[in-house]
């Protein structure tokens, strides 16, 4: 009986398979191939059901999985039957079987890694039944997901290049202290770098930040100070890292940055000023992004600040980009810094003998019944003055609708001018007496 089992069927490769190791194989093989059958049986409808996802997405996971086992049964049977045959040889590198196997099933895991991010990672942050209202940056969630999709790639690449002996240099510098090798291996780890920030910045913005944002009730231009400052430090660190993939010694680097910036500082002394400026408003927040501001006689709203300019809206809708150093130096008035409500003011003059109490409530009328009024805090009329030849009224009320304030106020103006008419109140002009001497 031993006999039969260890008679020797075929030869590969220089290796004798005999009875029991083919019968095993295919025993092994039948035994996956139900194990599979069954569970994906069992599985595919709760998948479905429960992921809600179409069809043809159903399938194609079903494909990949089905791919990765084949791979992964490959490699076990190619390592336990000892048959990693070489295919050819470059340098010091063997090309064996092996490595075409791995790769394959890493390429296979990237590819369900794509797909769990393409059909599960918006639904995880964002579920079913959130209006489009609530999803504030819908794009940045799609940027996220490439960012993944990409690293994922990436890696798998890597691993590709550093064992198939891939690894080509573009170029080599030499340098004082040795030499700056460009291949592929380091482009590659210097783009990863740069996704995996890109990643680790949309995740502290979105889930840490997103939350306590929401508890503490902060405000839009807080929370825009606070994010440019997560991306400035994070992109920092990984620009650094970056460097050092390509042999760059970054102590030398912030050596000669310190000495660099105090020649350049002198010629960039202006610029200098807009970065420190744009840091101080980013930190102090005294001008946020959404404030109205006025300033040299413009108004508009903060759209953006950045680290040496900002750009404001104005009411003409033109975008007027402001170096910082103006908004931190120069007289700036900022009209929604701690209320966005703001009073305004429309002044008229009656003519002597009117009734007061008629010309109050018909002041009041004229800004109730416009849209663009608050009705808390209430408007309110004063008496200002006994003019040379009016009795000078002032209606005050408030708004949020800063850009179009005048045209709210010429639409008061003209109601108030149908109500006085309406009630036969009189707007005087101004009268002069003119005395004449005959001589």
């Amino acid at each position: 009986m031993n006999d039969v089992l260890t008679l020797t069927l075929f030869s590969l490769f220089g290796k004798d398979f005999n009875l029991m190791e083919v019968v095993g194989s295919i025993v092994s093989l039948a035994i996956l191939f139900f194990a599979y059958r069954r569970l994906m049986d069992y599985f595919s409808p709760k998948i479905q059901r429960s992921l809600e996802i179409t069809k043809r997405n159903k399938t194609r996971l079903f494909k990949i999985i089905r791919r990765m086992l084949v791979f992964l049964v490959s490699i076990v049977l190619v390592t336990l039957l000892n048959v990693d045959h070489n295919l050819f040889t470059k340098g010091d590198f063997n090309f064996t079987i092996l490595h075409i196997l791995k790769a394959l099933f890493l390429w296979q895991l990237a590819q369900l890694l794509d797909w769990v991010i393409n059909n599960l990672f918006i639904d995880y942050f964002y579920p079913q039944g959130s209006s489009q209202n609530d999803l504030k940056n819908t794009s940045s969630i799609h940027g996220a997901r490439r960012t993944v999709q990409y690293s994922f790639y990436l890696i798998v690449a890597l691993y590709i290049v550093d064992n198939f002996n891939l690894d080509y240099a573009f170029k080599t510098i030499p340098i004082k202290d040795g030499e700056i090798v460009i291949n592929i291996s380091t482009i590659m780890n210097a783009l990863l770098a740069i996704y995996i920030a890109q990643l680790i910045v949309w995740v502290i913005i979105h889930i840490p930040l997103l939350k306590l944002y929401a508890r503490r009730n902060v405000d839009v231009g807080a929370q825009y100070a606070i994010n440019q400052l997560v991306k400035y430090v994070v992109y920092t660190f990984a620009l650094l890292y970056a460097l050092t993939t390509f042999g760059i010694n970054i102590s030398l680097i912030l050596g000669g940055a310190a000495a660099l910036l105090v020649g350049i500082g002198l010629g960039l002394q202006q610029t200098f000023n807009d970065f420190i400026s744009g840091i101080v408003l980013l930190f102090e927040r005294t001008v946020s992004v959404g404030d109205v501001l006025e300033f040299a006689g413009t108004v508009g709203v903060v759209k953006k600040i950045g680290l040496r300019s900002s750009i404001i809206h104005t009411r003409p809708n033109v975008s007027m980009i402001v170096p910082n150093h103006l908004l931190v130096n120069e007289h700036v008035t900022n009209w929604t810094h701690f209320d966005d409500s703001i009073r305004f003011t429309v002044e008229v003059g009656v003519a002597y003998g009117s009734d007061t109490a008629l010309v109050k409530s018909l002041l009041i009328k004229a800004v109730d019944e416009n849209p663009y009024v608050l009705n808390t805090p209430s408007p309110f009329v004063r008496f200002l003055a006994f003019g040379d030849s009016s009795l000078n009224f002032a209606v005050y009320f408030f708004s949020k609708e800063y850009l179009i304030i005048e045209d709210i106020k010429s639409d008061i103006r003209l109601y108030i001018d149908k109500l006085f008419r309406e009630y036969k109140v009189i707007v005087p002009f101004p009268q002069r007496v003119i005395t004449m001497n005959k001589d």
